[in-house]
């Protein structure tokens, strides 16, 4: 068994990470502080293809492995969670998704935008009754002469303060729950759409997190994803990939908070010696430093299991519960280690700890996750 990366996606690696330690990461606690959606960055992230980076190249993308993929988002969330996840929605959730069910008509109108940053996407399934229970879509879509009308409202539809396009699922036979949901491909622009400020969140600000407010927005039969009434597997699919990405958003956290960590324990003296002498505090930092990159590997194989086309073996939920948590024990402990440098607004560390709650949450609870998985395990019992 091989786990060594190749040359290429090393070198891929260690550019996104000087580009992100350049760029992005001077400007990630600004993003924090004024939680606004940071385009101008994100064009520069775009003007590296980090947009489209498993797009074949022939639509714009890089043309890159699931692989390479997770380590350029773990690079750039190393610098910043919000500009990471933003990468991520728009490559895993959206992209992605319009690459692997799009009607060449949808692939040819906006692959190439997306991949090149000339559109932003984002991904609208969660609604206030629709969160966990995803199933449970209250936004309708009613059939209207050769098209439909979407009425409903979303919550927490990411990127949607920077995006031009989203996918938004809808039920076409209500109460029919998974069986009868459909994804359709919805311009902003779109009359009778309005977005309006959503919640705000404790941590991965900036994210341009909005409600999408549909008032009889007309789609037609063109604007359809994938197929009526199978929309629910097209979000599955995507929601997949997205937790690998997630899984890479909350390494890179963590491995933020491990650097902040281990220079503190370096340069903090007590009773005349550095704290990174002590026992107590090299154990957390060999605590974090382990299920970190327990938490990588299993992150790699289920990007490379992605790559080989072998889905709905539950690493993917594998490797996001597994990062998540260990992205938070890190952020925690690298708080302990820096003690009150650490425990005030404004810190590296403050900013790391609630970043690395997020990845908890969204695209599946870790409750979720450890439900998907038990029932793969039991699957191949």
């Amino acid at each position: 068994m091989n786990l060594d990366l190749t040359p290429e996606q090393e070198a891929f690696r260690d550019g996104v990470a000087a580009f992100a330690r350049e760029r992005i990461e001077p400007a990630a606690a600004g993003i924090d502080a004024t939680n606004r959606f940071p385009s101008a960055l994100i064009r520069e992230v775009a003007a590296r293809g980090l947009l489209g980076i498993a797009i074949p190249r022939e639509h714009g993308g890089l043309g890159l492995d699931h692989v390479s993929s997770v380590l350029a988002i773990e690079a750039l969330a190393r610098a910043s969670a919000t500009v990471a996840v933003i990468a991520a929605v728009n490559n895993s959730l959206v992209a992605e998704v319009v690459a692997a069910f799009g009607a060449p008509a949808q692939r040819a109108q906006w692959l190439r935008r997306l991949a090149a940053g000339e559109a932003v996407g984002s991904f609208a399934l969660s609604e206030e009754l629709a969160g966990t229970d995803a199933a449970n879509q209250q936004t309708v879509a009613e059939a209207d002469g050769d098209g439909f009308r979407l009425s409903g409202r979303k919550v927490w539809v990411a990127n949607a303060a920077g995006a031009s396009v989203a996918i938004v699922f809808a039920a076409t036979r209500p109460g029919e729950r998974g069986r009868g949901i459909t994804a359709f491909l919805v311009p902003l622009d779109r009359p009778g759409l309005r977005l309006l400020p959503g919640a705000d969140s404790l941590g991965v600000r900036g994210l341009g997190c909005m409600d999408l407010v549909l008032e009889d927005v007309r789609a037609g039969r063109d604007d359809v994803l994938g197929a009526v009434d199978e929309g629910f597997a097209v979000a599955r699919w995507g929601l997949e990939a997205g937790r690998i990405t997630i899984a890479a958003q909350a390494l890179g956290v963590g491995a933020a908070a491990l650097d902040e960590a281990i220079a503190h324990a370096k340069r903090r003296q007590t009773f005349g010696r550095p704290i990174a002498k002590y026992q107590a505090v090299q154990w957390f930092l060999a605590d974090m430093a382990t299920e970190l990159d327990a938490a990588r590997m299993l992150t790699l194989k289920a990007a490379a299991s992605r790559s080989a086309g072998r889905i709905g073996t539950g690493e993917a939920e594998m490797a996001k519960l597994a990062a998540s948590e260990a992205a938070h024990r890190a952020a925690d402990r690298a708080m302990q280690v820096l003690a009150s440098a650490g425990y005030r607004r404004g810190s590296t560390v403050e900013r790391l700890f609630r970043d690395a709650r997020a990845s908890e949450i969204y695209q599946g609870t870790s409750e979720v996750q450890r439900m998907i998985i038990a029932a793969a395990v039991m699957r191949e019992a």
